[in-house]
């Protein structure tokens, strides 16, 4: 009950499940956000007292410093898609760290991203890498996870799949068929985060690879989301000079199905190394997509809940 943990980001998807861990471990928690009012909806996790809000900008270290005063242990989770990768990546990572070694804190937990390469060619697999190596240099003992793509009830991933399903009734156009994923169930990559920020005897200073149950290709995503969802449009690949050439002239409009940087993404596989350390390091199985995804799908599904299910 003494321990405060401070958890940037905290009110994003990931944060709301490492949150809700720290809460069941009865940890004080400190949310710090560019916009605190982004994470008042989690204040009926924790009891009275158990909860704090501070407005922070990871790119201001006097603002970060205060941010992680006090603490026991930081977690990082702020990350973004586009936009600026080695502010927010790189040198946000680092003050983050900095701060940390200078007050004591006796744990830090930076999540970055599998894929994450100081010499990977686009901006986010680059700036995660870089930032990596700020963290290290910065605090040594920092433990480092990499999930592969999160996927969860109110995820921007599958549900995101299934929106453009839906919108597509003749034929679903599938860029990128045979890249292989691992996506690892939000919950149980929640789980390993604030095991590590809460144990760092035994995790501090590793870098874990955070995968799930399933290796999938595009295609087979594609595929399984369309019959859970009882949609069968055909799936039309779209060869890489067309989807190349689609990222590359369309990927700065608003709404865009792909962008640049997510289409250099997509040139490499998204799954954990053969050697690394992952979730079987917490105890933690693996959830299969097919046992929680088909709850929440049923949304897309014609009829809703009340459709026929096609075997």
């Amino acid at each position: 009950m003494d321990r405060l943990v401070t958890v940037f980001g905290g009110g994003g998807f990931l944060g709301r499940y490492v949150a809700q861990q720290l809460y069941n471990a009865r940890e004080r928690v400190r949310f710090a956000e560019r916009d605190p009012r982004r994470a008042y909806y989690l204040r009926t996790l924790g009891g009275v007292g158990r909860t704090q809000f501070v407005a922070v900008d990871i790119r201001h270290p006097e603002r970060v410093a205060a941010a992680v005063a006090g603490s026991d242990a930081v977690i990082n989770l702020v990350g973004v898609l586009k936009g600026d990768f080695d502010g927010v990546h790189v040198e946000g990572a680092r003050t983050i760290a900095a701060a940390c070694r200078a007050a004591g804190v006796g744990s830090l937990v930076h999540v970055s991203a599998i894929g994450a390469d100081p010499e990977s060619p686009f901006a986010y697999g680059r700036s995660k890498g870089e930032g990596e190596q700020a963290v290290r240099a910065a605090f040594p003992r920092a433990t480092i996870m990499r999930p592969s793509f999160l996927f969860g009830v109110d995820d921007n991933f599958i549900n995101r799949f299934a929106r453009m399903i839906r919108l597509s009734p003749f034929f679903l156009p599938v860029i990128r068929p045979s890249v292989r994923m691992q996506p690892v169930w939000v919950a149980d990559a929640a789980k390993a985060t604030a095991a590590a920020a809460l144990d760092p005897k035994a995790h501090a200073g590793t870098t874990y690879e955070l995968g799930g149950a399933r290796v999938l290709s595009m295609r087979e995503l594609m595929a399984w989301i369309c019959r859970t969802t009882g949609r069968h449009p055909p799936l039309v690949p779209i060869p890489d000079p067309i989807g190349k050439t689609l990222a590359r002239l369309t990927g700065w409009l608003p709404g865009a199905p792909i962008i640049w940087d997510q289409w250099l993404m997509l040139q490499q596989d998204n799954v954990v190394a053969p050697k690394a350390k992952g979730l079987k390091a917490f105890g933690v199985a693996p959830t299969p997509l097919d046992v929680v995804a088909q709850d929440w799908l049923t949304f897309y599904r014609r009829h809703g809940r009340f459709a026929v299910k096609s075997l």
